[in-house]
């Protein structure tokens, strides 16, 4: 027994004393070879062929700085974190963060400058390409330029273009650009909540990053680029901060020359930066960002003004999108006209723009139906490639004749391919027009039956001028006799009432209130014995009842179709007012006149009747907008009756 007790401890340390023997030799195996590897980086080190990592990765950031005209703080903290990064070990966790640091630090263009172009005459005819019409925003980009050209340099102005969608905002900054002859760069600020996009995270976070801005200045490798904010209007807030104030410091021409991101915490000089903001509305603006913003609006389009944009523009880019550049197929202008008038009527132009995309895709599933297209003749060039290929395929094919699948794989291939790359054109003897006739088969039927809800509008019918984001419209006020009241004392008139519908905001009820107290105070000023009021209740309604509604500038046309309807007398159909009613009578200051023209002349009127407030913006309308429409300032309502027929 001990004898087997014996044995089993000799094993054990026979097996012991081999492990430790296989250990030993691979950690001598290790050990040689990680001394010779350092020897052979020495050697070859010393012979210049080959550098240390981590030097190298030194001397590549100091090549970079070397190239830029980094500022004098900028190179200082340069310097800090190149000499951290020299004592750092590759593997450690700072490594990777400084690395990351220095990247970003010698990325951005330091000094680095795109010569900018101030000809006036090349900026007018580049804004001429790009848009049509708006004359009045075109003016102000010209002196704008003009300015820059004086002082030799763009900036200290903060541009923001307002308006409805599909005006061109955003195309309007892009020709900014090409006409200066700057890099153009765009991000969206909409439902943004988080700062740290606008400022940058702190570098101590995981995967932290600078903010859009200096995002932008590594990406246009320039100090002076465009940089278009859209959609600021629609910023958000949440609890990573509100990002509406940290575009204060950002878009203050007194602050932004040393901006300072989280992540580079060095400043940066962004007064050589030209912004360029869009919104829709100013209403969401907050006032301290508002009041840093020079505001320019875009009203939208008239109805020939889309006309000749369809032609110019959206017709030849629908056209080529939908592979018939050179084909004989056209809009006619009758059916452009049908189309603006009878399916695109909002302010902008990229509902116009989808339906005629329609018209020319589906002009071109009929062109393919009929069989009209034919396969595009091949070049002499593309002749000659071809037979080469053949040649060399057919080489190919005797080569490999002891492998017919492979043969028979390599003559498919080359078929599919070319039957792939086929193009089909129309030929010159096939033409194709679309009338205003034809315009149903290609878009459906019409969204709008007529350019008014009422060709003659009965009594206690007006019409008036809302302002949307959408743009201007004509908004109808109806109001009817929902019901007599019996009075047996005939003393009290306090039996009247008014009852409103048409999913009312706050403001516009108050302001049907206060239009139904003054059409009453008017009516016992004028006719004592009128007890019209007293004796019916009045039902006012305003179209559509699916829109939420309000804003004061209704006052003047409510209070015109309650005393129509007293009156039992129909206004002049040709007439649309606005204007604010206080309750002594007096008109007071609306906005958006330029909108409400637009919407006016759509809808036929001859004659608008707005605030005397407002004559300044009046005369700044352009003349082809006030082209065949009378406009009269009123500061009294009493100045109203006359005009609409009512006295």
């Amino acid at each position: 027994k001990a004898l087997v007790v014996l044995k089993k401890e000799l094993m054990n340390a026979q097996l012991q004393n081999k492990i430790s023997k296989d250990v030993e030799a691979k950690i001598s195996k290790r050990q040689r070879d990680f001394y010779l590897m350092e020897q052979l980086k020495g050697i070859k080190r010393e012979l210049g062929l080959e550098s240390d990592g981590k030097d190298k990765l030194i001397e590549q950031f100091k090549a970079k700085a070397l190239a830029l005209a980094m500022p004098d703080e900028v190179k200082k903290v340069f310097d800090e974190e190149v000499g951290k990064l020299a004592h750092l070990e590759p593997a450690a966790s700072e490594f990777n963060v400084t690395r990351n640091y220095l990247d970003w630090l010698t990325q951005l263009p330091w000094g680095r400058f795109s010569a900018e172009d101030y000809d006036l005459p090349r900026a007018r005819v580049v804004l001429d390409e790009d848009h049509y019409g708006l004359e009045d925003v075109k003016q102000r980009i010209l002196e704008f330029i003009a300015v820059g050209k004086l002082r030799g340099a763009v900036q200290g102005k903060i541009l923001c273009f307002v308006g409805p969608p599909g005006v061109g905002k955003t195309s309007i900054g892009k020709s900014i650009a090409r006409a200066l002859g700057r890099e153009f760069y765009r991000f969206s600020v909409g439902g943004l909540t988080d700062v740290a996009e606008v400022k940058g995270h702190r570098r101590t976070y995981v995967g932290a990053m600078p903010g859009k801005v200096v995002q932008a200045l590594k990406r246009v490798q320039t100090e002076n680029p465009l940089l278009l904010i859209d959609e600021i209007d629609k910023l958000g807030r949440g609890h990573q901060g509100d990002p509406a104030s940290a575009l204060l410091e950002l878009l203050d021409p007194e602050q932004n020359n040393a901006f300072l991101d989280h992540y580079m915490d060095v400043p940066v000089d962004l007064s050589r930066v030209l912004f360029v903001c869009t919104a829709n509305v100013t209403d969401t603006i907050p006032g301290p960002l508002l009041d840093r913003m020079e505001i320019i609006r875009l009203s939208g389009y008239l109805a020939d003004e889309k006309l000749s944009i369809a032609q110019k523009y959206l017709a030849p880019q629908a056209k080529e999108a939908a592979g018939l550049e050179g084909a004989s197929v056209s809009l006619s202008d009758e059916a452009v006209d049908a189309l603006v008038r009878s399916y695109c009527r909002e302010s902008g132009v990229r509902n116009l723009k989808k339906h005629i995309e329609k018209i020319f895709r589906k002009a071109a599933l009929k062109i393919i139906e009929s069989g009209v297209a034919v396969p595009v003749p091949v070049s002499a060039e593309k002749t000659g490639a071809a037979e080469t290929t053949d040649s060399a395929e057919k080489a190919e094919a005797a080569e490999t004749a002891d492998k017919p699948e492979a043969t028979t794989e390599t003559e498919k291939k080359p078929a599919d391919a070319s039957v792939l790359a086929q193009r089909m054109t129309v030929p010159d003897s096939y033409s194709l027009e679309v009338s205003a006739s034809e315009l149903k088969g290609y878009v459906g039927p019409p969204v709008f039956d007529s350019d008014r809800l009422y060709d003659t509008t009965p009594a206690g019918v007006v019409m008036g001028l809302a302002w949307t984001s959408m743009g201007g419209s004509a908004l109808y006020i109806e109001s009817v006799v929902e019901a007599t009241v019996n009075n047996s004392d005939n003393e009290s008139s306090a039996h009247g009432r008014l009852h409103t519908t048409g999913q009312l905001g706050d403001v516009m009820k108050e302001s049907s209130t206060l239009a139904y107290t003054f059409v009453r105070s008017l009516m016992v000023r004028r006719d004592p014995t009128n007890q019209f009021f007293g004796r019916h209740i009045i039902h006012l309604h305003v179209p559509e009842g699916a829109t939420p509604k309000d804003g004061p500038s209704a006052g003047v046309t409510m209070a015109t179709a309650l005393l129509s309807l007293a009156l039992n007398r129909p206004i002049r159909p040709d007439v649309a007012m606005t204007g604010e009613l206080t309750l002594t009578g007096r008109v007071l200051k609306i906005g958006g006149l330029k909108e409400k023209t637009i919407a006016a002349r759509r809808s036929g009127v001859r004659r608008i009747l707005f605030p005397k407030a407002n004559v300044a913006d009046w005369e700044e309308l352009p003349a082809n907008v006030k082209e065949g429409i009378e406009g009269f300032p009123i500061e009294w309502y009493e100045q109203i009756p006359p005009l609409v027929g009512l006295e």
